[in-house]
């Protein structure tokens, strides 16, 4: 039985396999019911629209059966614990869930309990695998080859489950990751080129990840406001100028705060791209964890 949980779970065929079957996927003008007899819970105890939809919709193209669980009517509202609820949604024998929480632990502890397979969806601040490999996906779908590509991310990385699992999973098809942010906005690695100011690198990149803001998550005030962020950290049409730089974000967007709403409608923006890109990638996930395992 396999998870995944963070990209590490995976290898490196693994994943070559995953944007294969992705790429054939997104061509194909219908899809083969290689799931018709799959059963899959959704477990979202964190709000989403993208991933939990991509997922459904991902499933469903491959004939498979989604059963949503809302979490605010479930047992846990009544004491029960998570690994209880798991556990008796694991009792209706699924081929898999698919889980948020807002805890990094939760999603591995799950998997530990080796009773369906386990997908992450999003944890805390820890992972969001699916996210990096579809973005992985569509920086290979632009460009062909992703080795030697320049990744610049940006915004508050270190409360960034998408940030994350990127700085995981890039650096080992080549990718070299630079990371933009203000000192209380970064992570404490040291594995990455680190700076407070795009300018400093925009001549040097091919790939802007921005993030969402996320304000409201630090106790010590960085930005008076998310006006004063926007004035540092928005990519705007005066940032990129008229390099050939792409701009991504894995949502929701914070507009004219994270990306301006020029460069939202600027052909450089593959953020939508990006949500059509998910449906597929997550439709290979499933292949490989409930078909390929």
């Amino acid at each position: 039985m396999q998870h995944l949980i963070a990209t590490n779970d995976l290898t490196t065929d693994q994943i070559n396999d995953i944007l294969s079957d992705a790429s054939k996927f997104k061509r194909a003008k219908n899809n083969p019911a290689l799931l018709r007899d799959k059963l899959l819970f959704t477990l979202f105890f964190e709000s989403s629209t993208r991933t939990r939809s991509s997922f459904e919709v991902a499933a469903k193209k491959l004939g498979a059966s989604v059963v949503h669980l809302d979490p605010s009517n479930s047992s846990t509202n009544k004491g029960e614990s998570v690994e209880d609820t798991f556990a008796n949604i694991c009792a209706m024998n699924p081929d898999g869930v698919i889980i948020r929480h807002s805890s990094n632990d939760i999603p591995r502890a799950l998997s530990e309990m080796n009773m369906a397979p386990v997908l992450n969806a999003g944890a805390g601040n820890y992972a969001h695998p699916t996210q990096a490999l579809l973005d992985l996906f569509t920086i290979k779908e632009h460009f062909g080859e992703v080795s030697g590509k320049r990744v610049a991310i940006v915004g508050d990385i270190a409360n960034s489950r998408v940030a994350s699992s990127i700085m995981s999973l890039f650096p080992r098809f080549g990718i070299v990751l630079t990371l933009v942010a203000p000192s209380g906005f970064m992570p404490e690695t040291k594995e990455f080129t680190k700076v407070d100011n795009i300018a400093d690198i925009i001549d040097n990149i091919d790939v802007i990840i921005s993030l969402r803001a996320q304000l409201e998550r630090h106790k010590t005030p960085i930005f008076d406001n998310y006006d004063e962020y926007a004035s540092h950290y928005c990519i705007t049409p005066e940032v990129i100028g008229d390099r050939d730089i792409v701009v991504m974000h894995p949502g929701p967007v914070m507009r004219n705060i994270d990306i301006s709403d020029s460069v939202l409608a600027d052909d450089r923006c593959q953020v939508l791209t990006q949500v059509t890109n998910g449906v597929f990638v997550r439709m290979a996930i499933l292949k490989l964890l409930l078909l390929d395992s």
